[in-house]
């Protein structure tokens, strides 16, 4: 299961109205989203990514059945586009599927993202016939921490040699709202241990924090302080000059990472005449395909949630 993007500008209004629940955007937001897929573009990363990531799992599946003794069979289901979740566990009941598993392309778990994916499929399962259990999380899982780790070093590498252990790095992930801080949610925990864990398989003694972005336009707060505000501080208070953003939160290029960070982070960055690296996602590299493909078999095995 992944978030799901619009395939074409023509269904970037769709797209937008089922984030807002069923409101369409007025035309100066839709104008706004539509302006930020142009200036990246015009291309719908997502999309490709999210596919190539599910034909990889798919891959390396298809290497481990033997030895988990199943065959299994990939399936998609978007929450913002076609196929829907739903859809997709629909498709599986045509098929004759009986047993599933489900898994979200983010690693950290809170109920208002991976916990509404998991209800959506889970009601469509439970109505299919289909016994489906969820991987909930996998934050921790030594191959993910290995690849972020080697992320960022090589990034590291590309400041000058004199002015690497004075780069500040800056671990960033969606904003959710506030709320969340008020329901024993685990999703900031979460991602600061899969950051300290980064940091402590890097062996790095560099100052680090975790910042927020690309947070919601609604009457509510969201979680800060967001990486623009983070920027401007740093370099007004802690006179910092060069920064490494680390998208910690997110597992391909898609919009917030391709304009949040890469177009409209970089600008505030060259304002305050802030150096700003940022490592390559992880998209279908083959530790993070293995970190799904494991969580998979260990829950098919036994060890996993509802």
């Amino acid at each position: 299961m992944s978030y799901g993007t619009p395939e074409n500008m023509e269904q970037v209004e769709e797209y937008y109205t089922h984030i807002r629940r069923g409101n369409p955007p007025s035309a100066e937001q839709l104008q706004d989203l539509k302006d930020r897929y142009e200036a990246i573009g015009g291309l719908f990363p997502l999309r490709k990514n999210t596919n190539a990531q599910v034909e990889a799992l798919q891959d390396k599946l298809d290497q481990l059945q033997g030895a988990a003794g199943v065959q299994f069979r990939c399936y998609q289901g978007l929450k913002h586009a076609h196929p829907l979740i739903e859809e997709g566990v629909q498709e599986m009941a045509r098929d004759g599927i009986k047993e599933a598993v489900g898994i979200v392309l983010a690693p950290h778990y809170s109920i208002m993202s991976v916990g509404s994916y998991i209800k959506r499929a889970q009601a469509t399962a439970e109505k299919a016939g289909i016994s489906m259990r969820f991987v909930q999380d996998y934050h921790l899982h030594p191959q993910l921490i290995e690849a972020w780790a080697e992320r960022v070093q090589d990034t590291l590498s590309q400041f000058e040699a004199h002015i690497q252990n004075q780069v500040r790095i800056i671990f960033t992930a969606h904003s959710l709202p506030e709320k969340i801080t008020e329901m024993n949610d685990p999703y900031v925990d979460q991602l600061l241990a899969t950051s300290k864990a980064v940091i402590d398989k890097t062996g790095l003694a560099n100052h680090w924090q975790i910042a927020w972005q690309s947070a919601g336009q609604t009457p509510v707060p969201w979680l800060g302080p967001d990486i623009l505000d983070v920027l401007r501080r740093l370099r007004q208070e802690e006179k910092v000059e060069h920064v490494l953003i680390c998208p910690i939160g997110f597992v391909s290029d898609h919009l917030e990472i391709l304009y949040d960070i890469d177009i409209e982070a970089r600008s505030v960055a060259r304002e305050l005449s802030i150096e700003l690296k940022r490592p390559p996602s992880l998209n279908t590299d083959p530790r993070y395909i293995a970190v799904l493909a494991d969580k998979v078999l260990g829950v098919y095995q036994g060890d996993g949630q509802l």
